[in-house]
């Protein structure tokens, strides 16, 4: 992991959206608000991001794309970037886990930054 990286952190904020979801229909959909702070002294930029969602029928999704909700945004030092979004699962329970692609503006480098494994859970599942 690059020098950069080790100071960018990601926060995670899971939340089921029981009004958009239908049980019956076994459509289940969470919001995810992510806060990314740079605490290092470089601005970055993030460019693109990885998603791997494990579904509990067992279904594995995987997602790419280029930066987060229509952005690249550029964040400078002791600066945070908080967007939401969302999944659509076919159970009551999934696991999202994956990565940014952010450039160092300084050097001129990309990096990854890693997001750790978060758990979606639906009313009434076991916490």
């Amino acid at each position: 992991m690059s020098e950069v990286a080790a100071d960018i952190q990601v926060e995670v904020e899971p939340a089921y959206q029981a009004s958009e979801s239908a049980p019956a229909e076994q459509r289940y959909v969470f919001s995810y608000t992510i806060t990314v702070h740079n605490r290092s002294m470089r601005s970055i930029q993030l460019l693109a991001r990885y998603w791997q969602i494990t579904q509990s029928s067992g279904k594995v999704q995987e997602v790419r794309g280029k930066g987060v909700v229509g952005q690249q945004p550029l964040i400078g030092p002791g600066q945070r970037f908080r967007y939401t979004s969302r999944a659509v699962l076919d159970g009551p329970v999934g696991v999202m886990e994956g990565s940014y692609t952010c450039l160092d503006t300084t050097e001129q480098r990309a990096f990854e930054v890693p997001i750790a494994a978060f758990r979606l859970a639906g009313p009434n599942q076991i916490h």
